[in-house]
């Protein structure tokens, strides 16, 4: 079939017009008065370039935009689709920020641990209060994988929970029971929100995994440039029609009104209406890129030195179903260290990976891409584990690092009085800071939690390693470590003061949380 994209349309339609261009942005659309932007980009890319509310593109009833959204819901199947341009990790914070004014007045949400740093920026920016749901681990590769139902309902048994948060897929392209976790949730009175920034391709082909709103979730993050084709920075957030929409949607409109740019870049925003046309026009070149990551996988296979993660991901509940786009590389096996053999690939042999491990490498093929698996295999092959290659001390089978327990919300650690000192002086203090191993950036530590001496030494590790980096980080190399300013109970969970409002006792808004701390978690080794 053939699909039309209104809003890249009305852009290509303005960029053709003979105007004088006497306002933002300031290049103008005129090469010479901007020959770098023109020569590195390319005229068009200048002409494209637009400010918003313009009529016949973004501004007026049944504009080009509201138009290409349209398309982009039904698409996804969902009942209402907003364009982003600060990425998923925008939708997650839009998420968060909705879901602070949703229904009750408590403020709990079940969550994921090893959800993304953006979705706990969101619950600190909302004064979330977060109870969590533990993923399960593959203890060898030092991965955190998603929850089963099971987990789901025992994390929601008694809580009076707002709503509930899981991601699917993973990282390393592993697919939860999303219909299963959607039904305890629905069951228990909540809407589930699933983060699926790896998944636009989903639904798109019969030999993909069916799209989380397809299976029942009620709000959906995608970065669509992921896995979808769009730009960089491009995103969209997926409202379903189920029996939270109508209260979910005016909310999701305000949040998207704070944090949505006033300035929008008309690129970006093309670039979603283009990528969601191609991927709906896309079976056959979707096809071609299965084809491709089969034959990686088989030659990665053959070389008998590197085995693929994904082969033994049905030793795992939680796991229904793998994105076959997805070739994860068990590197250790071979002798070799995931991060250097990440970047020497790049290195020597131009060739990028998209995250990495102490032990394993995942690479991405991209719907419409076919790599040529011989120049890959060649240079995985070509590599051998001498000098910093090597694996480091077991650094691919370590366990994950156990979180220390909750003695604080998020927010107000985040905004406490806070000093920085030594990392080794930091063990048993409050973390004000959440600290994330990128890749892939979800949190080892979160403000308000304890941070442990097997913590601090994970990501001090991570810093030193190449290609490591630690997300909130107040030094580069983690030598420093921004701490709650200490009190008398600093040690020990704190039980906030009640004040009695009508008959039944509150929690005080002072922002220290009663006893109740998650069970500890083993975080994600970045990724």
């Amino acid at each position: 079939m053939t699909t039309t994209t209104p809003y890249a349309d009305a852009i290509r339609r303005f960029a053709a017009r003979d105007l004088q261009r006497l306002n933002v942005p300031g290049h103008s659309a005129d090469p010479a008065a901007a020959p770098l932007l023109a020569d590195f980009f390319g005229d068009d890319v200048l002409r494209y370039d637009v400010e918003p509310l313009l009529d016949g593109i973004d501004k007026g009833s049944d504009n080009p935009l509201e138009e290409a959204r349209a398309a982009a819901a039904r698409a996804w199947g969902a009942r209402r689709t907003w364009f982003l341009t600060n990425g998923a990790s925008e939708a997650n914070r839009m998420t968060a920020l909705a879901l602070a004014a949703f229904r009750t007045p408590d403020e709990i949400v079940v969550a994921q641990r090893s959800a993304h740093s953006s979705f706990f920026d969101g619950i600190i920016l909302g004064g979330l209060d977060p109870r969590f749901v533990t993923p399960t681990i593959d203890e060898h590769h030092g991965i955190n994988h998603g929850v089963t139902p099971a987990a789901m309902r025992e994390a929601l048994e008694g809580v009076d929970a707002k709503a509930a948060y899981i991601i699917s897929p993973s990282y390393f392209g592993a697919v939860a029971d999303v219909e299963g976790i959607a039904a305890v949730c629905h069951e228990a009175g909540v809407p589930l929100i699933v983060d699926a920034a790896w998944a636009a391709h989903f639904g798109f082909h019969p030999a993909l995994p069916a799209h989380p709103i397809a299976l029942g979730a009620d709000l959906v993050v995608s970065s669509t440039h992921k896995m979808g084709g769009s730009l960089t920075q491009s995103a969209m957030l997926h409202l379903a029609e189920g029996p939270y929409a109508e209260e979910l949607e005016p909310l999701i409109d305000r949040a998207f009104m704070f944090t949505q740019s006033t300035s929008a870049s008309s690129l970006l925003l093309a670039s979603l209406d283009l990528a969601r046309a191609t991927l709906e026009d896309g079976h056959d070149r979707i096809a071609a890129s299965l084809a491709a990551a089969a034959e990686l996988r088989d030659a990665v296979r053959a070389t008998g030195r590197f085995p693929i993660v994904s082969d033994g991901f049905d030793a795992f509940p939680d796991i229904v179903a793998h994105d076959p786009l997805r070739v994860s590389i068990d590197v250790g096996a071979a002798g070799l260290h995931g991060h250097t053999v990440r970047e020497e690939l790049l290195r020597t042999a131009g060739i990028m990976t998209e995250i990495s491990t102490g032990s394993c490498i995942v690479a991405f093929v991209g719907p419409g891409t076919t790599p040529d698996a011989a120049r890959f295999v060649a240079a995985l092959e070509a590599l051998q584990p001498v000098g910093d290659l090597a694996a480091r001390g077991g650094i691919g089978s370590i366990a994950l690092p156990k979180t220390g327990p909750a003695v604080m919300r998020p927010r107000d650690a985040a905004f406490a009085h806070t000093e920085i000192i030594p990392a080794e002086d930091a063990v048993g203090r409050v973390s004000a800071d959440s600290l994330a191993a990128y890749p892939p950036g979800i949190p080892n530590v979160l403000p308000g939690e304890i941070l442990t001496a097997e913590t601090i030494a994970f990501l001090r590790g991570i810093a030193a390693t190449p290609g490591g980096y630690v997300r909130g980080a107040a030094d580069a190399l983690v030598d420093g470590v921004r701490v709650v300013v200490e009190s008398p109970a600093q040690h020990a969970p704190i039980r906030p003061k009640t004040t009695r409002i009508g008959t039944a006792d509150a929690r005080s808004r002072t922002g220290l949380r009663r006893a109740v701390t998650p069970s500890p978690v083993k975080e994600q080794v970045p990724a």
